[in-house]
């Protein structure tokens, strides 16, 4: 009993202790960190130290541009902060892409870890998610492009304190509904879906507080430009832009790809109404697409004015949304943010977790139940970076909402975010939580993934990720 109530002492001791060292840890969480002990404890100050920090971006805008495309609308960028602490680095990278290739990540992450002393396990390369660019361009110009941001925010390293803060943005909305005519699953407007308005936001700042970076994290669809055929960093390079432009020359702010699998920006009708039409298009030509959606602007008569109306609308909507979600990061950088800190440990972590998988063997887009076997299990490979007591978990596919959800309650850390296609790409396609499999949506019944495993292996895998870094 003794022995008990003296565990108990430290413990709580400990727990005290590690607040005010930032740590944030849970009362259930600290038993399995210190073991009932203290001797765990200095270790996590020990290798504490000034953290320095750079950032840059690069323009990976094609050229010249492949035949689907009809011009640029905006640039598109990678954009990078790295941050060094204690003779280590780390990298977090966002790409204006559709998704990250393994190979592609595989070249940038090595060669990063040879040249810029950025070990592998530290590196954290998103894709936007944009719709509105080549979805792969596995050549060596690009590539080199990628690692160019890298090396210039390392280059750029200096003196920094970092300030983690939250707020709210409500253009995102759940995208699955059932649809009122065909009371069957499809896609459009959910308001009493699941959905995270949360936007996590990292500021990196002089000593003097000028900011040098900004990482933010969001989980919206960035799709609002798809159907132009044009060149576009979507909706997350409005809101980069935004940011960079009211804060100042120089200033970098990252996109961090949150669980957005089953989320849509809620201000979308224009696109549902270019469906309606692509839909009528096809029909004339005997053709019925009403269960597909062939990809960017095929099929549409762009000298129709209706057409013409919707699609410059969507050009107003990326910018519109672009700046209310770049204004709420600005709010938290004005008034949210927690004190700043000078100095952080950082550790990295990546490990593969394997689900059973199937392929379907029908075709539709929504609506109705699939046809599937069994095939490989599929791995998905998860990534955990922990600079100070900030905690970032990435996941190389397309997950739902709830998962980073659970993730973030789960996590002894409050400080703790998800960002999706992230360090290559997983073969699940999208990955929904355990209970979105009993809705036919289109995500549901494209998933090469069988249910009942990925939700929890991703959650409990990334916990035990920051209990091995500790």
């Amino acid at each position: 009993m003794i022995k008990q109530l003296m565990n108990r002492s430290l413990v709580a001791a400990a727990q005290k202790l590690l607040w005010r060292l930032g740590a944030g840890l849970s009362a259930a969480r600290v038993p399995a960190i210190l073991g009932a002990s203290l001797c765990v404890v200095a270790p996590m100050a020990a290798h504490a130290g000034p953290i320095n920090v750079g950032a840059a971006k690069v323009d990976i805008t094609p050229s010249p541009l492949p035949d689907n495309f009809l011009g640029v609308l905006d640039p598109i960028y990678a954009r990078a902060i790295v941050v060094e602490s204690d003779g280590t680095r780390a990298a977090m990278i966002t790409i204006d892409a559709g998704g990250v290739s393994t190979d592609i990540w595989r070249e940038v992450s090595s060669r990063a870890a040879e040249e810029l002393n950025i070990p592998v396990d530290q590196m954290m390369l998103t894709a936007t998610h944009t719709h509105s660019v080549p979805y792969v361009r596995e050549n060596a110009a690009y590539v080199e492009l990628i690692y160019q941001s890298v090396k210039d925010a390392a280059a750029a390293l200096q003196p920094a304190r970092m300030a983690y803060g939250t707020g709210v943005s409500y253009i995102n909305v759940n995208r699955n509904i059932i649809d009122p005519e065909t009371h069957r699953w499809w896609e459009g407007p959910n308001y009493d879906g699941p959905t995270d308005k949360t936007v996590a936001v990292v500021r990196f700042e002089t000593p003097a507080g000028e900011p040098i970076a900004v990482y933010y994290n969001y989980g919206v669809h960035a799709v609002l430009t798809g159907n132009l055929d044009l060149i576009s960093g979507d909706l997350p390079g409005a809101t980069s832009t935004y940011i960079e432009e009211s804060l100042g020359e120089g200033i970098v702010a990252v996109y961090s790809n949150g669980a957005a699998g089953d989320q849509n920006p809620i201000y979308f009708q224009q696109t549902y109404d270019l469906r309606a039409i692509r839909i009528d298009y096809y029909a004339a030509r005997g053709e019925d697409i009403s269960n597909a959606m062939p990809p960017g602007g095929k099929g549409m008569d762009r000298s129709n004015p209706k057409v013409a109306k919707l699609m410059e609308q969507q050009k107003q909507m990326k910018l519109s949304m672009g700046q209310m979600l770049g204004e709420e990061v600005l709010h938290v950088m004005r008034r949210s943010l927690e004190r700043p800190v000078s100095d952080a440990s950082i550790r990295g972590m990546r490990k593969t977790v394997s689900c059973p998988g199937r392929v379907r063997l029908d075709k539709g887009r929504a609506g109705y139940a699939g046809q599937y076997e069994d095939a490989d299990p599929v791995d998905i490979q998860l990534s955990l970076l922990k600079i100070g007591d900030t905690v970032i978990g990435g996941v190389n596919g397309e997950v739902f909402t709830t998962i980073a959800q659970r993730f973030k309650q789960e996590s002894p850390y409050k400080h703790t975010m998800m960002t999706t296609l992230t360090n290559g790409s997983a073969k699940s396609g999208y990955i929904p939580n355990d209970a979105a499999y009993g809705q036919y949506t289109f995500e549901v019944i494209s998933s090469r993934l069988k249910p009942g495993c990925a939700e929890t292996a991703i959650v409990e895998g990334l916990v035990d990720m920051i209990d091995a870094v500790e």
